[in-house]
C-alpha cells in the first residue's frame, strides 16, 4: 500500500509572517492526520522560519525550485546543498518553471541527480499542454519527460523521488482532469515507465502526485483512484481550511484503503 503524500505548492505567494501564521494552523491540525504525508512548499525566505515551526512535527518542508550547481556565479540562484540545511525535499521541473523560466528536459535531469546527491527527496512535475492533449501527444509528451528527467538515477534513488502529473491545462485554471483520464496517465503511462527504470517492485512503490486544480470538493474522488497516490496542491493550499480538507480527505481514502487490504 503506498502512503498518500499531499504537498502544498504556494508559488509566489505569502510573505514571513502570513506563512509562520498558515503552518502554525497546519501544524495544530495535523496529529489528527498520521496516515498521510504531509509537506508545505512556501518561498524561499519563508523557509528557515517554516522549518523551525515544522519541527517536531510529521510536515515536510520543500523548496520549489534549486540549482544544480552546488555554488558559483549564479546570481539569485540557491543550491541543493543550501536547501538541505533547512529543507526535505524539493520540487523540480514544475510546468511554469518550463514555461517561464526556460526549464528544458536536460536542466530538470541535473537538478534532479543534484537535489538526491545532496540528500533531498524529489518531487519530479511533468504534464503536457491544453495543445498537446488536444493532438494526442498526452503520452508522448510525459514519457519523454519523466524518462529524460530520471536519465541515470538508479534504483537506489527511486524511493526519494516522487513524480506529480500536472496537465498544464488544468493548472490555475480550474478545470481538472476527470478522476479516471488522469489514472489513465498514472496507471498506463509513468507507472510503467517507473517499472522498467527501477523494477517492478520499486516501480509499484513510487508515489504518483496528481496537480491540477485540486480542491476539497474533488479530492477525494481523485485520491480514491488506484495509481493517484496524493497531490501537488496549488490555489487550494493557500488556505488553512481548503488545505486541511484535501489533508482530510487523503486520511480518508487511506483508511478507506487500508481496511481493504489495497
Amino acid at each position: 500500500m503506498r502512503r498518500l503524500f499531499v504537498a502544498g505548492n504556494w508559488k509566489m505567494h505569502k510573505n514571513i509572517a502570513e506563512a509562520q501564521s498558515f503552518v502554525q494552523g497546519i501544524v495544530k491540525q495535523a496529529p489528527k492526520y498520521q496516515n498521510v504525508d504531509i509537506a508545505v512548499c512556501p518561498p524561499f525566505l519563508a523557509l528557515p522560519d517554516i522549518a523551525r515551526l515544522c519541527q517536531g512535527s510529521h510536515l515536510q518542508v520543500g523548496a520549489q525550485n534549486m540549482h544544480w550547481e552546488g555554488s558559483g556565479a549564479y546570481t539569485g540562484e540557491v543550491s541543493a546543498r543550501m536547501l538541505s540545511e533547512v529543507c526535505d525535499l524539493v520540487i523540480i521541473g514544475h510546468s511554469e518553471r518550463r514555461q517561464y523560466f526556460g526549464e528544458t528536459d536536460e536542466t530538470v535531469n541535473r537538478k534532479v541527480k543534484a537535489a538526491l546527491q545532496a540528500g533531498l527527496d524529489v518531487i519530479l512535475c511533468v504534464g503536457e499542454t491544453l495543445e498537446e492533449n488536444e493532438a494526442g501527444r498526452t503520452e508522448a509528451v510525459v514519457s519523454r519527460q519523466l524518462k529524460l528527467g530520471l536519465a541515470g538515477i538508479s534504483g537506489d534513488q527511486a524511493p526519494h523521488i516522487t513524480i506529480a502529473y500536472e496537465p498544464v491545462w488544468a493548472i490555475g485554471t480550474g478545470k481538472t482532469a476527470t478522476p479516471e483520464d488522469a489514472n489513465q496517465v498514472h496507471k498506463g503511462v509513468i507507472r510503467p515507465l517507473l517499472r522498467a527504470q527501477f523494477g517492478v517492485s520499486r516501480g509499484h512503490a513510487m508515489r504518483i502526485q496528481y496537480g491540477g486544480s485540486i480542491k476539497p470538493s474533488n479530492a477525494a474522488e481523485l485520491f480514491a483512484m488506484s495509481d493517484i497516490d496524493g497531490g501537488l496542491v496549488g490555489g487550494a493550499s493557500l488556505e488553512v481550511e481548503s488545505f486541511l480538507e484535501i489533508i482530510k480527505a487523503a486520511a480518508m481514502v487511506g483508511i478507506i484503503i487500508a481496511e481493504s487490504g489495497g
